[in-house]
């Protein structure tokens, strides 16, 4: 099933990529329904055909690394080992059909995603690191079993969870980003990012490393941080701005919309560039469109 040339960390050796946008946002506008603890894993067990029509709409819009919809997939799901393949069989199949080179990420969700009560943007949820590390196993395994091209550790608030999901990343070789969720130039635990990025500088498997579900002001900051400890591509993309409240499933949205430096971004060695919630084709479209006029494709 032809997708990509070569590994994607031989892509970001030598220009920079183009990830898609927010998932939920476009399965919303489709018409789909995100209700209950499962959210776009609810469409990706109910609704399969509108994941693969959310990846499409990304792709067609220039993306070139679609990622799947195995967020808030969490080991005690009944299905879960199903769910977590077809989330990678759905991107692949679009990835395969594309008219330009497509990568697979198999989104891994931190264990706050799981939850469904916004624990992700606070972290520390008083377990150990051998206890996430056991939660996170099973469900990274299952995701490599179906072959995606890489794995998306994404919207990680604190350096716990990253140790835990590096120490299954060693276990199994497997190339991957790890991507903090940022605020106030720190992760959402609190922890410094000078700090959090510096596990991700020992683990070879790490391919980039950056931060994605996070207001754009902070993303600049992040990557002089993660630029200024490692020497691996860094990774961005946030969402719009808005602040998500887990009380009444509700994001809100800032008075004015924040700029995107991307120019800066490249300059501090952003290859992984994209969005998260509520950036949806057109913006990566129009990002597309910033992109090549800066790194010369």
């Amino acid at each position: 099933m032809p997708r990509a040339s070569g590994p994607l960390a031989e892509a970001l050796a030598h220009r920079t990529v183009l990830l898609d946008g927010g998932l939920s946002n476009q399965l919303a506008a489709q018409g789909c329904d995100l209700s209950g603890g499962l959210w776009t894993g609810r469409v990706l067990a109910e609704r399969p055909d509108q994941v693969a029509a959310a990846h499409t709409a990304y792709a067609r819009a220039g993306a070139e690394v679609l990622i799947t919809a195995s967020y808030q997939i969490g080991p005690r799901h009944p299905r879960a080992a199903e769910l977590l393949h077809r989330s990678v069989a759905l991107a692949a199949r679009v990835a395969g059909a594309a008219g330009h080179e497509v990568w697979v990420a198999a989104s891994v969700g931190p264990y706050g995603a799981v939850l469904a009560d916004g624990s992700e943007y606070r972290g520390r949820y008083g377990l150990s690191v051998r206890e996430l590390t056991a939660f996170h196993r099973p469900r990274i395994e299952a995701l490599l079993a179906a072959g995606p091209d890489v794995l998306a550790l994404e919207t990680i608030p604190d350096p716990d969870e990253a140790q835990a999901l590096l120490t299954v990343l060693a276990e199994t070789g497997a190339p991957a980003w790890l991507s903090y969720t940022a605020a106030g130039g720190r992760t959402r635990s609190g922890a410094p990012l000078a700090e959090a990025f510096a596990l991700a500088a020992a683990s070879p498997q790490v391919i980039a490393v950056g931060v994605n579900c996070c207001d754009p002001a902070e993303v600049l900051p992040a990557l002089e941080a993660a630029a200024a400890t490692t020497r691996t591509p860094l990774v961005a993309y946030p969402n719009d701005g808005s602040v998500w409240e887990a009380a009444t499933a509700t994001w809100h949205a800032p008075r004015t919309e924040a700029p995107w430096p991307t120019a800066a971004w490249l300059r501090t060695g952003a290859r992984l560039i994209g969005g998260c919630c509520r950036i949806g084709p057109d913006r990566i479209a129009a990002l597309r469109g910033k992109m090549a006029g800066t790194d010369g494709r």
